[in-house]
């Protein structure tokens, strides 16, 4: 799975979406009902790296696999909205068979 760019990409989005729903619904509740904040620092920083992974995995996808704009920019809206990550699974699982 890891020997394509779109298997990759497929791997990345997953491993980032997870990281946002921690972000979420385990380290902002902690900081904001529990008041502290060192989880949201720690798993923040964590989601913002693998947010820009996310990107350069995106963009590389694009390329090798000839992907339009419309679709990668429809990829990247569903990266920011929560469980954005299964529906990206979806689009893009098909394609691979298809590869």
């Amino acid at each position: 799975m890891l020997n394509s760019a779109l298997g990759r990409f497929r791997v990345i989005s997953a491993i980032e979406g997870i990281s946002y729903l921690i972000l979420i619904f385990i380290a902002m509740p902690i900081k904001y009902i529990g008041g502290d904040p060192i989880p949201v620092k720690i798993v923040g920083m964590t989601h913002g790296v693998l947010f820009i992974i996310f990107m350069i995995s995106l963009f590389e996808a694009k390329i090798k696999q000839e992907w339009d704009t419309g679709f990668v920019f429809q990829l990247f809206v569903l990266s920011l909205i929560p469980f954005g990550a299964i529906l990206i699974e979806k689009r893009v699982k098909p394609l691979e068979i298809n590869s």
